[in-house]
């Protein structure tokens, strides 16, 4: 393969049984199988993404070793209930919030199974951040989130900042809308590296970043059948994924893995590509080897109920959405553990 890989819009194959052959731009191009460590992997989101990735590091932090969470409250808020959610999660709180009742889900859950044994993520890192513009998540949830990952790991390992005149959005060093501002596509312009900020705390060893620009990077994206890579647990899910192959994974190198989980009104089909090209985070992905993997959902009128694309935080998939044997958390665990039989056309 050329120092310089070309991606192809679904130029990629699942190797899912089928040939190590892929076709793209109707001709045979030889692929080279991505190298994954999937051992120690990262999740990070926004908003009901943060929900997400707090519920899938809890569930598999026996492999998930950091989260970082921008906008978004404490693990088990919504208690399987859309009104408890709305009067407590996010830009209100008429309902007093319980630390003690959300702890106590957490330990019925990790004694039946559901969850990961708490062990397995005391030394993790985590990263939290709560703007003091963010007008939809209230300050009283982040800093519950903060208060549980305080009683789960070691109190270095955990970042929480919330004295930045941020809007509830994505910060980023120049992409995005004014920073002071909660709009679509909740990408804000606030001369903050929020990508860099918590990667360099997730990873010890973090290079600095790429000095290729986020549109000279895009052409690393790919798309993919999301029901191929997750499997049946996939249907409630948008048809198409994307990831981000720094050029070494593309190359063979060994390739790390860092999962971003997008906010409501925020998945591809409303912002289109801005959350997986325009938060910062490729810029390092590419100097670091890590594939950014960035699932998405989609908005549905019909049941599950769902009509601003969000992560499920409430249970509109089912009562275990926040555990082992929710949908969505099986379909991105089984889309990670499939990303090595990718295979890159170039």
């Amino acid at each position: 393969m050329n120092k310089q890989a070309t991606f192809r819009t679904m130029s990629i194959a699942c190797a899912l049984g089928l040939a190590s052959q892929v076709a793209a731009d109707d001709q045979d191009i030889q692929g080279v199988a991505l190298n994954i460590d999937t051992s120690s992997v990262t999740v990070s989101g926004l908003s009901s993404g943060g929900y997400m990735a707090t519920q899938f590091h809890l569930a598999h932090s026996e492999y998930v070793d950091g989260s970082a969470l921008i906008g978004t409250g404490p693990y088990y808020c919504g208690q399987n209930d859309i009104g408890t959610a709305l009067a407590q999660c996010v830009n209100k709180t008429s309902e007093f919030l319980s630390l003690d009742v959300l702890q106590e889900k957490v330990a019925s859950y990790q004694s039946k199974g559901l969850l990961a044994k708490q062990s397995t993520h005391k030394n993790d890192k985590v990263w939290i951040l709560h703007g003091q513009n963010d007008d939809k998540v209230n300050r009283k949830a982040a800093d519950m989130l903060a208060a549980q990952y305080s009683a789960w790991i070691e109190a270095e390992n955990l970042v929480y900042i919330s004295d930045k005149p941020f809007a509830h959005h994505f910060p980023t060093l120049a992409s995005g809308h004014e920073c002071s501002i909660s709009q679509a596509p909740f990408i804000g312009n606030c001369d903050y590296d929020a990508a860099g900020e918590f990667l360099s705390h997730l990873y010890s060893d973090l290079k600095d970043k790429s000095r290729e620009s986020a549109d000279s990077l895009a052409t690393q994206i790919i798309e993919f059948e999301q029901s191929e890579l997750g499997g049946e647990y996939a249907s409630d899910l948008a048809d198409t994924g994307y990831a981000f192959v720094p050029s070494g994974c593309a190359q063979g190198q060994a390739c790390k893995v860092h999962v971003s989980f997008h906010g409501c009104n925020q998945f591809a089909d409303a912002v289109g590509r801005e959350y997986v090209e325009n938060t910062g985070l490729n810029v390092w992905a590419q100097s670091n080897n890590i594939l950014v993997l960035y699932p998405q959902t989609k908005k549905s009128l019909f049941m599950p109920l769902n009509p601003q694309g969000c992560w499920d935080w409430w249970g509109y998939t089912s009562e275990d959405y926040a555990n082992k044997k929710g949908e969505q958390i099986m379909a991105v665990h089984t889309m990670i553990q499939n990303l090595s039989k990718l295979v890159i056309s170039g």
